[in-house]
């Protein structure tokens, strides 16, 4: 039916599911219709429901998308509830003739670029992620002239919270901790998400894989092991087309998300607003729109996502679990997930078993080049999120490069959790040779103490280079500080030319369980786009510096002779330099 035709006073049929998997009608009278109120062109109608147990729970999350019948004809998804505490369900629908010209118009965009997001990752640092990465929370005001019209209360109550708002899409987390949950409550809830219990269930057979208006239906973020999916209703199914919600998921174009069967395990009343506890089921077919007028999905094949597999062990044996769930193909969401799905994994046997330390084993395949991998330790208080943080950076690194789009293939992850810290730091640093010429061989020892007050000693063989002169310096550095050092080739500004560079780098990035060792001297020279340039003349200098196309110039005091590397079983920390002046006799 077209809005034209829609008028106050109508009396309609709405469907939907309140238990189960079972279809059940509900009562819709139409109060008026609000004109352009979301744009131009852009209508809701207003309704107050009835039936059922909406007299008891009013509007409910997890109903965006219930179709409304009048005669028999669709005229909409009910898509908008009524402010907070409403003493009526009134609902707003969104028109069908707007969610299938919206599909009929889709096209490709390209969504707004935004900041990669870095791990680890607070509450605050999602919040402004789900903030600038998608669309508004859309709200509609009704004057004091729409409730006169539409005969809605005057009270105090309700004048406060005078607004339609996109019914809040319950998001079900299955398999999480709390802590995830919590995590993702105080970055969602102000953007039109709840997060709920639910469940992961497979549906009875595939003859019951199709779907009809007013059936329960999932988008599914992470699907295995651990599930993230928002629920709501099919508006309409025609010729395999699904048009679901009535408003955005997060309004994100463009979308590969797995379509799930969903069923109604219970229902949640609140004086707030109420909600429908949901489990997930099979995958039925590909959601490929996500728009303001609702989300549109094919039944059938099912959308490339990325196998995910942790392997978790604790070092005295007391379990060896392998864990494996799906994620969806997202610059931005893709590392959350995974992120996310990797914490939960290890704060679950971190909260058995009081785990310090984490000894992490990853690899990050990448179609057509080489693979992310590295081997570390991670330690401390922090330990459980630099190890996830560890997997997910590089994820995040990747797929928001401006150079070339990277197809990930997939991510295995082996993981040990110690119960105790393995943490050491830098004593000091010395040779056993008063006198050093160039060209000679000396030894370097170094003194380090464990978190137990154990010393351990390291002994590295160095050849001095026979261009040595004057003073130089024995550098003896753990991760962190190396990467703050001009030297580092590991510096954040450094440019690419492709993404096998990229990959490069990340696999050089220096590691927790490494000591770094440097000679170094003294010598003018510059980084030029990553590429160390030493002992350059003054003119070549000024020459790089004076050049405005060279912004990737960076000038050095210092030249390295010489890199070594010490692997340890420990997260070290600390850095100690010895001066040593080349003797020429």
């Amino acid at each position: 039916m077209s809005i034209e035709d829609v008028r106050a006073g109508m009396t309609g049929i709405g469907v939907t599911v309140f238990d189960g998997t079972k279809r059940e009608e509900f009562k819709a009278e139409i109060l008026g219709v609000l004109r352009n109120v979301m744009g131009p062109q852009r209508d809701i109608i207003v309704a107050r429901l009835s039936g059922g147990p909406l007299n008891h729970t009013g509007v409910m999350q997890g109903m965006s998308g219930s179709p409304v019948y009048i005669d028999g004809q669709l005229i909409g998804a009910v898509s908008y509830a009524l402010g907070s505490f409403p003493k009526e369900p009134i609902a707003g629908i969104t028109p069908i003739g707007e969610m299938l010209a919206t599909d009929a118009a889709s096209r490709r965009t390209v969504r707004a670029k935004h900041g990669q997001p870095s791990f680890p990752i607070s509450a605050h640092g999602l919040q402004e992620i789900f903030r600038s990465s998608a669309g508004q929370y859309q709200l509609v005001s009704l004057e004091s002239s729409d409730t006169e019209r539409f005969a809605l209360s005057q009270s105090a109550e309700l004048t406060s919270t005078r607004m339609l708002s996109p019914i809040a899409t319950p998001l079900v987390f299955n398999g999480f901790t709390q802590e995830i949950h919590n995590l993702w409550e105080s970055a969602l809830k102000l953007s039109g998400f709840l997060t709920a219990v639910g469940s992961a269930q497979a549906s009875p057979s595939r003859d019951q894989l199709s779907l009809q208006a007013g059936d329960a239906v999932g988008a599914a973020l992470i699907r295995g092991d651990l599930t993230m999916a928002g629920t709501g209703t099919v508006t309409l199914v025609e010729n395999n087309r699904v048009y679901a919600f009535g408003h955005p998921f997060y309004n994100l174009g463009p979308i590969s998300f797995p379509m799930t069967k969903a069923s109604v395990t219970a229902l949640l009343p609140s004086l707030a607003i109420s909600s429908k506890i949901a489990a997930i089921g099979d995958v039925i077919g590909t959601l490929d729109q996500d728009r303001s007028t609702g989300i549109f999905g094919t039944l059938g094949a099912e959308p490339d996502v990325i196998p995910v597999t942790i392997r978790l062990r604790g070092s005295d044996r007391s379990f060896n679990d392998t864990f494996k769930f799906e994620v969806i193909r997202d610059n931005i969401l893709t590392p959350l997930l995974v992120y996310s799905g990797a914490l939960s994994t290890f704060l679950s046997s971190s909260r058995q078993l009081g785990a310090a330390t984490y000894t992490i084993t990853s690899s990050t395949r990448v179609r057509g080049h080489d693979a992310v991998t590295f081997t570390d330790i991670y330690s401390g208080n922090t330990a459980v999120s630099n190890a996830a943080a560890a997997i997910a950076n590089p994820l995040s690194t990747l797929l928001n490069n401006s150079i070339a789009t990277v197809e990930i293939t997939g991510l295995e992850i082996d993981a040990t959790a110690i119960e105790e810290p393995l943490t050491a730091a830098i004593e000091r640093i010395w040779i056993d040779t008063p006198r050093v010429h160039p060209g000679s061989i000396v030894k370097l020892h170094v003194l380090a103490r464990s978190y137990r007050d154990i010393e351990m000693l390291e002994t590295l063989t160095l050849s001095i280079p026979s261009s040595a002169t004057g003073q130089i310096q024995i550098l003896v550095s753990d991760a962190s500080s190396l990467k703050t050092r001009p030297l580092s080739q590991h510096r954040g500004n450094r440019t690419f030319d492709n993404v096998g560079q990229i990959i490069q780098h990340l696999n050089a990035t220096p590691r927790n369980n490494r000591l770094y060792v440097k000679l170094i001297k003294s010598s003018a020279g510059a980084i030029f786009n990553g590429t160390q340039m030493p002992d350059l003349p003054p003119s070549i200098l000024e020459v790089l510096e004076g050049n405005r196309s060279a912004t990737g110039v960076q000038r050095l005091q210092t030249a390295s002779l010489g890199d070594w590397e010490i692997p340890t079983k420990h997260a070290v920390s600390g850095s100690r330099t010895l001066s040593i002046t080349m003797q020429t006799e």
